[in-house]
């Protein structure tokens, strides 16, 4: 299972990595193997705030639709726009090219509480 050490991770499947004072956010390789076939994303605004563990976006696959929350509180400033047309980028790059947005993170104290990699790995 694919769980790159350099990010932090919610119970709830979403991966957060810090970038200055960005955050990049999107769902684990292992919640995007539980959804299967993405088909459809819902991204948050740009310029929306968001709280930690509020719903921000959703996914949805042949199957059903899933709420993603927010890892940590910020303002939403650049959505990954390239999703909307291939939603399935999320089941090939998860980590990468699937990012869902990105946060200007309003307290990195919340960082530290989430999951490492190795408490997340631990949790599945």
């Amino acid at each position: 299972m694919n769980v790159p050490n350099e990010l932090f991770y919610a119970k709830t499947h979403e991966w957060a990595r810090k970038e200055g004072k960005k955050v990049y956010v999107g769902i684990t390789d292992h919640a995007q193997h539980e959804i299967t076939d993405i088909v459809h994303v819902e991204l948050p605004e740009v310029g929306k705030k968001f709280s930690k563990s509020q719903p921000c976006a959703v996914v949805e696959s042949v199957k059903s639709a899933f709420d993603i929350y927010s890892p940590v509180s910020g303002t939403v400033v650049e959505v990954n726009e390239e999703l909307l047309s291939s939603p399935e980028i999320i089941n090939q790059s998860p980590y990468e090219k699937g990012f869902f947005f990105v946060l200007e993170i309003e307290n990195e104290n919340e960082l530290k509480e989430l999951m490492s990699a190795e408490d997340y790995k631990k949790s599945l």
